[in-house]
């Protein structure tokens, strides 16, 4: 792929700018304000970057994969404003991410599924997306391991490598609508692809109120997604520092 066809957008270097900026707040946790402001800073502004990142993974795989329309749509450019609907895919991610703690995967992007070259390219595309919440997560992770920076960074870090994680946990599921349907609905009967273009635009939200309605399901959730953060060496302290400082009025 020719590196001209990917060129960040000012936007995304100024998400890039908050999430840095918020970083840097951190570092004054002697002062609780700036301690909290911080933080929301950086975890807000690191989701909306995670989440071009996300898209960008499904985008860059397609442009390889024979799709070259990609290019033309900007989904190569890394702006969100290409990748998203502002009120489905920016305002209510990051308000369920705010009061709720839940990462909802927000954005999207138009595959032309029939330019793609066969069955495991179509596969592979939707694999980029949650493989990047790992990667990204274990990143952060592993940042706080090996560098041990001041607690209030290494919160924030960490809170935002556990939301990386969970977003994968959550993603890779198999259920239509998510990134783990599209991984195995090319190998799928006619009859299942058929069902899963049914249940694409409402399986989702029925599992988000299930997870918001019922905390023992969502618990179940939030353990696995413990787990594989622990295994990637993620800290659950300095994550659970994290959450609490990122929801201040709890």
């Amino acid at each position: 792929m020719k590196r001209s066809a990917v060129r960040p957008s000012p936007l995304f270097l100024s998400l890039l700018a908050v999430t840095v900026a918020g970083a840097v707040l951190t570092l004054f946790d002697d002062s609780d304000p700036a301690l909290i402001g911080g933080t929301v800073l950086f975890v807000l502004g690191g989701w909306a970057v995670s989440l071009c990142l996300h898209e960008f993974g499904h985008a860059v795989v397609a442009y390889r994969g024979g799709d070259y329309a990609v290019k033309a749509k900007g989904y190569l450019t890394l702006d969100i404003r290409h990748y998203t609907d502002p009120i489905m895919s920016i305002v209510l991610p990051l308000v369920l991410l705010a009061f709720g703690g839940i990462p909802l995967p927000g954005g999207a992007v138009w595959i032309n599924h029939h330019a793609l070259r066969n069955k495991r390219v179509e596969s592979m595309v939707s694999l980029a997306g949650p493989v990047s919440n790992l990667v990204l997560g274990a990143l952060l992770a592993l940042s706080v391991l090996i560098f041990q920076p001041p607690a209030g960074l290494a919160a924030a870090l960490s809170y935002l490598a556990l939301l990386q994680i969970f977003a994968f946990v959550l993603n890779i599921l198999p259920i239509p609508g998510l990134d783990g349907w599209g991984v195995i609905e090319p190998f799928m009967s006619y009859q299942a692809q058929q069902f899963g273009a049914k249940a694409r635009p409402w399986a989702p939200l029925v599992l988000f109120a299930v997870l918001i309605g019922f905390p023992t399901i969502a618990r179940v959730f939030f353990d696995l997604a413990d787990a594989v953060f622990q295994l990637v060496g993620g800290e659950p302290l300095w994550a659970q520092y994290g959450q609490a400082t990122f929801m201040f009025w709890r």
